[in-house]
């Protein structure tokens, strides 16, 4: 395990120890085509469903009325005001909880949705920053499978200089030396773990530690530092993306700061 992970677990005591973590055998290149033909066409119909549901997702979060109740602590000092995370919906969580996810959850609502605490949210994505800044641009991964996951997750990578996959995440990418897509970051950015399952599988693997954009419905035993967020609304992963490369960018002392507005794809 690398200092810089080991720091990372300290900061968030709901890590996990990637020592302990399962290892698969490493693919060869024949394998890992096969299993990415087998996935995809296993998962065609999965994904459109996916679309869908993100869709009836950002829906929900936009019907949803305003709500002001979303910390413990009124006076906290947050980098945007308190209204903005409200606008795009970072507090709004699912109906469903793990014990996992359970400390990042300020409240449940009466409609049954839970509430996520946004000076948390806030908090890690400070941390998460200062975690970021320890590694060379070229060595940070950000991945996302979710459609709305991707056009911010590829602005970050552009922002600060990292790399992006985005879309479904070829089995062998972190593992398989032979596969021409082959890379080795030092640290992986998920939107999501359950959407970006593989890649927290493979970066476990190898033993690089995980950042991770969690609701209220993620297990995170594989991760290393949880933002806890609205990660399937389209707005809610923008202005959580968009502080991320900011705050990134300003503990480089890059003097270059983006508005909100290069982080939202448009509809």
């Amino acid at each position: 395990m690398s200092d810089n992970n080991t720091e990372l677990e300290e900061q968030d005591d709901a890590a996990a120890d990637a020592d302990d973590a399962p290892v698969d055998d490493e693919p060869d290149a024949t394998d890992a085509a096969s299993e990415a033909a087998e996935e995809a066409e296993a998962t065609e119909g999965a994904d459109d469903a996916d679309v869908s549901g993100e869709a009836e997702a950002e829906e929900e979060a936009d019907a949803t009325p305003f709500d002001d109740d979303v910390m413990p602590d009124d006076e906290a000092d947050l980098l945007i005001p308190v209204e903005d995370y409200l606008g795009a919906g970072v507090h709004i969580g699912t109906q469903q909880k793990t014990n996992d996810m359970e400390r990042f959850i300020h409240r449940v609502r009466d409609d049954g949705l839970y509430v996520l605490d946004v000076s948390q949210t806030d908090s890690r994505i400070r941390t998460a920053a200062d975690f970021l800044e320890n590694y060379d641009p070229e060595q940070i991964l950000v991945t996302s499978s979710r459609q709305y996951g991707r056009f911010p997750a590829e602005k970050f990578a552009d922002a600060i200089g990292a790399r992006a996959r985005t879309g479904r995440f070829i089995p062998g990418t972190l593992t398989n030396p032979d596969y021409a897509g082959y890379i080795e970051p030092d640290v992986v950015v998920v939107t999501d773990p359950i959407g970006d399952a593989q890649a927290v599988k493979e970066a476990i693997t190898v033993g690089i530690p995980v950042i991770a954009m969690c609701d209220s419905n993620n297990q995170v035993s594989n991760v290393d530092l949880v933002v806890p967020t609205n990660n399937k609304g389209r707005r809610a992963l923008s202005v959580v993306y968009w502080l991320l490369a900011n705050e990134t960018l300003d503990r480089r002392n890059a003097g270059t700061l983006y508005e909100l507005e290069d982080f939202e794809d448009a509809l």
